[in-house]
């Protein structure tokens, strides 16, 4: 899903780099803002992996990049913490006034210390999740000691981070000595979880137990078992996304869902064709769907496509008559794999005589069985496959009645 692009610009007059990704149906229940790593960017696949698997659980997530960094305007020697907080302020402050005020901080490495200082000062901030945090923001300063004496000499120096060149000077060194991060951790008391591996060799697991010794309840701590700093596995990155966004929940409100009314049918679909294109809202008894086009003919691709979901509906039909044909049977049906696609093909090309030559509709459905099966017991649930409830309505003339109601 295609993130939206943002430019934020601070109180300096710099322009922030920012983009927001939204849940499937594109109205979060929450926002939520990330703050990356020293020296890294919003884009780095951590961040985005992290960011997609909140969206999963409702919320809007607003990934930007630090001054100097990134996309972003600025000198990175403008990116020292104070002014990382001063980012986060004013990024809240615009996401608060165009869309609602983020109510959760995530934050990775730096980005972590910086959360625990903005939500300190954001009333609205409501929890705080850190991922790799130190627990002092001078642990940093390691990584750039040896233009140190350079900076005290000239005011400032050209230094090496990552393979990457970076040009610092006194404020951007005299910045990081300048927070008591264990005292606000102390004051902060809203809800906080902290993630580290105890493998971390960039950021030691015991900076978590510092950072966890100096918060008051409700605090969590989670492993990340053996993932590194930077959370180069996908895995490890999605998995923090949906702890992140499971741990939340017990402190926020959940939105009572605004559920369709069906007025008495099976199903009820719902278009707003002024503000959401294609992307149309399927409510059935228990259930809450989105439909949409594919980018190719104008849609936005938040959710299947209508032939989509017809296809779904036969093969979950179809599996499930299997299922319950076998168990009757007590044949060793294990698993049933149902591939199916939707197309229109000339009456010529598929050898059907009709009065007249036209093109019709054409389903292909391809069956793989898993099981201790007989050849006579694999054709015979062949067989079985085309007699599924689905597969019988789509084969037989259907009797539409089409009324208005008020």
């Amino acid at each position: 899903m295609k993130p939206t692009k943002l430019k934020i610009e601070n109180r300096k007059g710099i322009q922030l780099n920012a983009s927001i990704d939204l849940p499937a149906n594109q109205k979060p229940d929450h926002f939520a803002i990330f703050a990356h790593c020293f020296t890294c960017s919003s884009s780095l696949n951590a961040v985005r992996h992290i960011s997609r698997a909140l969206t999963q659980d409702g919320f809007g997530v607003v990934r930007f990049d630090f001054t100097g960094l990134g996309r972003s305007q600025g000198e990175f020697a403008d990116s020292h913490f104070s002014a990382n907080v001063d980012d986060l302020i004013d990024v809240h402050q615009f996401i608060s006034e165009k869309y609602q005020a983020p109510s959760l901080l995530v934050g990775h490495s730096l980005g972590g210390a910086a959360v625990l200082v903005a939500a300190s000062l954001l009333e609205e901030v409501k929890a705080v999740a850190t991922v790799g945090a130190p627990a002092t923001v001078s642990h940093v300063k390691h990584l750039f000691s040896h233009g140190i004496d350079e900076v005290k000499e000239k005011g400032e120096a050209k230094i090496n981070i990552g393979g990457r060149p970076f040009k610092i000077n006194t404020d951007f060194i005299e910045a990081f000595d300048k927070t008591n991060l264990p005292e606000i951790v102390k004051r902060l008391r809203k809800p906080l979880l902290i993630l580290h591996s105890p493998f971390d060799s960039i950021v030691g697991v015991e900076n978590a137990k510092q950072i966890y010794d100096a918060a008051k309840h409700p605090k969590s701590f989670v492993s990340l078992d053996d993932a590194d700093h930077l959370l180069q596995n996908e895995k490890d990155s999605l998995y923090v996304g949906q702890v992140i966004g499971t741990w939340v929940k017990r402190y926020f409100p959940q939105k009572e869902e605004n559920r369709l009314d069906a007025k008495g049918e099976q199903v009820v679909g719902h278009l707003n064709i002024i503000e959401d294109n294609f992307t149309t809202r399927i409510q059935t008894r228990n259930h809450s769907l989105i439909a949409d086009e594919p980018k190719e003919i104008g849609g936005n691709d938040f959710g299947p496509s209508p032939y989509e979901y017809l296809n779904a509906s036969l093969a979950a039909c179809t599996t499930l008559t299997l299922k319950m044909y076998a168990e009757r049977k007590k044949w060793d049906l294990q698993e049933v794999y149902v591939y199916l696609s939707h197309s229109r093909k000339h009456s010529d090309d598929l050898n059907i005589d009709v009065d007249k030559p036209k093109f019709l509709d054409h389903i292909t459905k391809k069956i793989k069985f898993i099981g201790n099966l007989s050849d006579d017991q694999i054709n015979r649930l062949k067989e079985i496959s085309s007699r599924c409830p689905v597969h019988r309505t789509l084969k037989n003339k259907v009797i539409f009645d089409t009324t208005l109601i008020q």
